[in-house]
């Protein structure tokens, strides 16, 4: 693997050439720590919130409606403060939305964290189709060289 990296201040500069990954083409990758650091701590937070079933669970209920923490809380099998904890985390998260009016506190869902989270998602899910697709045509290009020179290794 060939791989040559220069620093420019804030910035490392990677240059992968067709050796890494691409067979066609060199890749160029660039790393912002301070970009990368901000939009991280933001997106660890939904996939954080996220990878409790629970809370997905709870998602998917104020998807269809906002809902009281009570309403939230009535299907699940464990404690109202359990519930509370797991709506705080979302809220946290940005996920959620909590008014409160009175003694009950009104949820509701805010996508904008999902969009962001899904297009993070959508970047790498195009990044490795590329990648599995570049694959795909060097392994076809070798089975057929392979084959016509099997082929005509037994016509010799």
């Amino acid at each position: 693997m060939t791989a040559d990296a220069a620093r420019d201040g804030r910035f490392v500069y990677i240059l992968l050439t067709k050796d890494c990954f691409d067979l066609e083409k060199p890749l160029r990758i660039t790393f912002n720590p301070v970009v990368e650091y901000y939009q991280s701590a933001g997106l660890d937070r939904v996939f954080f919130a996220l990878a409790d079933p629970t809370r997905r669970a709870i998602l998917r209920a104020l998807a269809r409606h906002p809902a009281t923490i009570g309403e939230i809380a009535k299907p699940f099998p464990v404690s109202f403060n359990a519930i509370s904890k797991h709506v705080m985390v979302l809220e946290r998260a940005g996920l959620l939305r909590r008014e409160i009016k009175g003694r009950e506190h009104h949820c509701r869902i805010v996508p904008l964290p999902l969009r962001d989270a899904d297009a993070w998602l959508e970047h790498y899910r195009q990044f490795w189709e590329q990648r599995m697709d570049s694959l795909e045509a060097y392994v076809k290009r070798k089975f057929q060289a392979s084959r016509r020179t099997t082929a005509h290794g037994k016509d010799h």
